[in-house]
Formats: C-alpha cells, structure tokens, sequence
C-alpha cells in the first residue's frame, strides 16, 4: 500500500522558515513524481511545487523562496520553506503521480496535511 505523510508544519513569524518532509512509504521516490500542495481556509487547493526526475517546478507565488528536494535514500522529498508570509498560511499535503505535468486530480496516495500558520 502506498502512504505518504507530511510533516514538519508549525506556526512561524513572517519571515521564518520551515521545512516539510513528505516521507513515503509502499514506493520508491526513484522513478516517482511528488508534489507539493497547499489549502487555505476557505480556499481551493492548490499545487506548490513537484519534482521528478530530478527536475523542479514551482508555483509563481513561492518561487524563489521554496526549494524542493529529495533524499532517495531515506524515501523523503523535503519542501524548505523561507521568506514565508501570511498568505503561505494553509495545509500542504504531498501526493504522488506519473509526472508533474499531471493534473491535480491525477495525483494520488494523498497523506493527511500538516498546518503551516504564519503570523504577522
């Protein structure tokens, strides 16, 4: 059975940094895509960044300041997060799928999200 777990959310003044880990359990990240999404209260979710193959992609409003990526050894992809602000506030969730230019609905193995809270 494939499972993915995030961690490592908090609350953080604005500014700081966090740093997320997806770890993964039931694949191999070798071969595999992992992305990063997000949800705000009361918004949509929304993708965060995605590596596969070695390649990285972001979202315009966390480039630059987010940096994704992976320990194949230990089976995590990690979401450093720096430079957050308020609106960074939401759960991020990983997901898995084929490649990155997947649709959101094609991701799966959805974990429970960690809270990311940064005040002001």
């Amino acid at each position: 059975e494939v499972q993915l777990q995030a961690s490592g959310g908090g609350l953080v003044q604005a500014g700081g940094s966090l740093r997320l880990s997806c770890l993964m359990s039931g694949i191999s990240f070798d071969g595999n895509t992992i992305g990063w999404f997000r949800q705000a209260p009361g918004k949509e979710r929304e993708p965060v960044s995605c590596i596969s193959e070695g390649r990285q992609y972001y979202a315009n409003s966390v480039k630059g300041r987010f940096t994704i990526s992976s320990d194949n050894a230990k089976n995590v992809v990690y979401l450093q997060m720096d430079g957050l602000k308020p609106e960074d506030t939401a759960v991020y969730y990983c997901a898995s799928a084929s490649g990155c230019e997947a649709s959101m609905a094609e991701f799966g193995s959805w974990g429970q999200g960690t809270l990311v809270t940064v005040s002001s």
